[in-house]
């Protein structure tokens, strides 16, 4: 049976490490204060902040859709099953894409109620205007074009195509490991074991640009592997980044010194977040007062927070 707890349980991710880096106040909302903000009994900030929590951009509602057919695509080459067209898949985005617009505008009622449930979208929302900005609307058409095309001439699409020599595990779901009894979760994109080769591929899809901390990402999925299915040698596993938009692709071959670094990261940032904790035990925070609020206006104007810090 499902128990309510007045604290969510410590965990560490990656998305995680970047909020607490980007901003605390941020860090509080999205991992303390929405706490339980799903219960209908729950007070009025909780629930305020986890709907808020739920709301996303039209950036990363593109790449969610993109990463759920692309998931949906990899499923039916295992299985042999039909796989749409480019032409498909185009269409099946540009749904998506327009139904969450139009809960965006029509549905905030529903949204409210049931924030997990519809989407919201950030330049609705703080604009209080039905139109999305025409610069932003242009861009994701040519990324949604480029990233379907390069989709299917990607490395990757091709390698998993000759599914004989693959063995596949189950991918985007959530997964964790521990480390000083604390969870942390990676989710993956894509892995499967190379046959002919004995080498295990991690994958993982990008909608938008190469970023210094993709490696570090993957590295920390590699650790996972490597844990979960004894692999003897780092050696055993390449680390893929597939950039749908460049239609570019990046390997990496790791070392035991990522492993280390990755394994440091944690170490250093779970040290920081314990720094806010009142009570370690119960994962207690301390008074959202003492998570300092972000400065920069840039960082602020993309924030999902604007009407909790600036009311």
């Amino acid at each position: 049976m499902f128990e309510v707890k007045p604290y969510p349980e410590l965990s560490w991710s990656l998305s995680r490490h970047k909020t607490m880096l980007t901003c605390l106040r941020k860090y509080a909302y999205d991992y303390y204060v929405s706490h339980n903000g799903w219960l209908k009994n729950a007070d009025s900030l909780a629930r305020q902040t986890y709907r808020l929590k739920k709301m996303t951009n039209l950036e990363m509602h593109f790449g969610s859709v993109v990463h759920d057919l692309i998931y949906q695509i990899i499923q039916r080459v295992i299985r042999n099953q039909k796989v749409p067209s480019q032409e498909e898949v185009i269409d099946e985005i540009r749904h998506h894409l327009n139904r969450g617009f139009v809960e965006s505008i029509k549905k905030e009622h529903l949204w409210n109620n049931r924030p997990k449930h519809y989407t919201m979208l950030h330049e609705i929302y703080y604009s209080q205007s039905n139109q999305l900005p025409e610069s932003k609307v242009e861009k994701i058409n040519v990324r949604l074009n480029a990233a379907v095309e390069n989709f299917f001439k990607s490395k990757t699409y091709i390698e998993v195509s000759k599914q004989d020599e693959m063995e596949f595990i189950d991918s985007e779901s959530f997964r964790h490991m521990k480390a000083d009894d604390v969870k942390i979760f990676v989710v993956m994109d894509l892995v499967y074991k190379d046959l002919q080769k004995n080498r295990w591929v991690i994958v993982d899809w990008k909608t938008g640009k190469k970023s210094e901390e993709d490696r570090h990402q993957l590295a920390l999925y590699a650790l996972y592997l490597k844990q979960k299915y004894n692999i003897q040698s780092i050696e055993d596993i390449i680390i893929r980044n597939e950039y749908l938009v460049e239609g570019t692709h990046v390997e990496y071959q790791l070392t035991e010194q990522d492993l280390i670094n990755v394994q440091h990261l944690y170490q250093i940032s779970m040290e920081e977040m314990k720094k806010y904790l009142a009570d370690e035990k119960k994962n207690e925070p301390l008074p959202i007062h003492e998570f300092p609020v972000q400065e920069k206006p840039h960082i602020c104007a993309r924030c999902n927070y604007q009407e909790l810090c600036f009311s």
